[in-house]
């Protein structure tokens, strides 16, 4: 990576360094950046605005607040503003590029070879550890969630709970009970002033798995133009409606993909999930792996596109409306009430994965451990996954 820039920024475009190295630094954070979301979000602040000073204090607070607002996965939404804020349309265009590129052509690998050898013992040894272990870290998340956003406070709590319970029962997030959250905390916490007045009465290389990519073929076999519309669409309603860390998407993905259109069971949705854990980069990006599944590479790409497409508009369009209106109460309370939803949501979402993922005793023992390991210690994801991955192939049975 380039050396370090001295100093401070001092204005909205920072320090004069050319938009190449800040590209490249995107190019490197999505090949490398392991972690998750919350981890990626830091890594930018720490690496742009403290050692670098290329992106100002102002810019990322905005940039962080704007992310937390509107739908769709957090470190790309913070991603494609500070490219914005460097470079105007076609920097955030770049960044949003090279930031998600690289971790799309892991997915397709990954998803070339699971359609290849998807049937051998091995694989499905692999990802017989690995799903369990997902769990205890989505567990965590969950939790490390529910601190950071909810805190002590009632009303956050009732709508978690009922997020929580909601997705659990209907094994799939609700858009509208999600939407609706939002609303409840914006006018409990801050009504309009007119609802106030109402109320009170005053004021891998590529090349070496090649020969297994298909374009259009997935696990079901060659698959209709339909199936292909059906894709995009789906997956572009996950971009829009989707609130809060990449695994907030897990229920809106296992109730489409999985109980909606039947593309995937059970088994493929949660070693979706566990790929897109072991892959750097943004987690949403498991959309890739599940689009390749569907539909081949033509799938990938266009399950990614669509998933991608409103989290770029998002950022795009409101970004000059939204620095100067972010400081509004009822914006900050909408943000409040749909950050406890999701973080609802990911706690039902680990239950019903749960019970699909911990099938007997070596799986609960797995999935207990990495829950015990991300409590106590700050161990990287991918050593866990690694290690769940060799436990896999030592006690997996056919």
């Amino acid at each position: 990576m380039p050396d370090e820039v001295k100093g401070r920024a001092t204005d909205s475009h920072s320090a004069d360094v050319p938009l190449w190295r800040f590209l490249l630094y995107f190019l490197y954070l999505g090949t490398c950046g392991f972690g998750g979301p919350i981890a990626l979000a830091g890594y930018m602040q720490r690496d742009l605005e403290e050692r670098r000073g290329w992106i100002t204090p102002e810019d990322y607070r905005v940039g962080l607040a704007l992310a937390q607002l509107a739908p769709g996965p957090l470190a790309a939404q913070l991603a494609i503003y500070l490219g914005y804020v460097r470079g105007g349309f076609w920097g955030a265009t770049m960044v949003g590029a090279f930031f998600i590129v690289p971790s799309f052509i892991m997915v397709v690998i990954l998803g070339a070879l699971y359609v290849r050898y998807g049937g051998l013992w091995w694989m499905q040894a692999l990802f017989y550890g690995i799903g369990a272990c997902v769990i205890g870290i989505i567990v965590r998340a969950a939790y490390k969630l529910t601190r950071s956003t909810i805190k002590m406070d009632a009303l956050l709590w009732t709508i978690f709970a009922v997020m929580a319970a909601s997705t659990a029962w209907a094994e799939q997030e609700i858009i509208w009970l999600f939407i609706l959250c939002g609303f409840v905390a914006l006018f409990v916490k801050a009504p309009p002033a007119r609802v106030s007045r109402w109320i009170s009465g005053s004021g891998t290389p590529l090349l070496a798995v090649a020969p297994f990519l298909h374009l259009t073929q997935g696990l079901l076999g060659p698959v209709s133009g339909r199936t292909m519309g059906n894709v995009l669409w789906f997956f572009i309603k996950a971009g829009a409606f989707v609130f809060g860390s990449g695994l907030a998407i897990v229920p809106f993905l296992y109730g489409g993909v999985v109980q909606e259109y039947g593309w995937l069971n059970d088994r493929q949705f949660l070693d979706a999930v566990a790929v897109a854990m072991i892959t750097p980069g943004p987690v949403v990006i498991t959309v890739g792996f599940i689009g390749y599944l569907v539909a081949g590479l033509y799938g990938a790409a266009v399950a990614a596109f669509g998933v991608f497409l409103p989290v770029y508009l998002f950022v795009i369009i409101p970004s000059p409306w939204f620095k100067r209106h972010m400081n509004q109460p009822q914006l900050s309370a909408f943000v409040a009430g749909v950050t406890a939803a999701a973080t609802g949501a990911i706690a039902g979402a680990a239950f019903v994965l749960g019970r699909r993922a911990i099938i007997d005793i070596p799986t609960g023992v797995i999935a207990l451990l990495t829950l015990g390991v991300v409590w106590r210690w700050k161990v990287p994801e991918p050593l866990l996954i690694a290690a769940a991955g060799i436990a896999g192939l030592l006690l997996f049975r056919s």
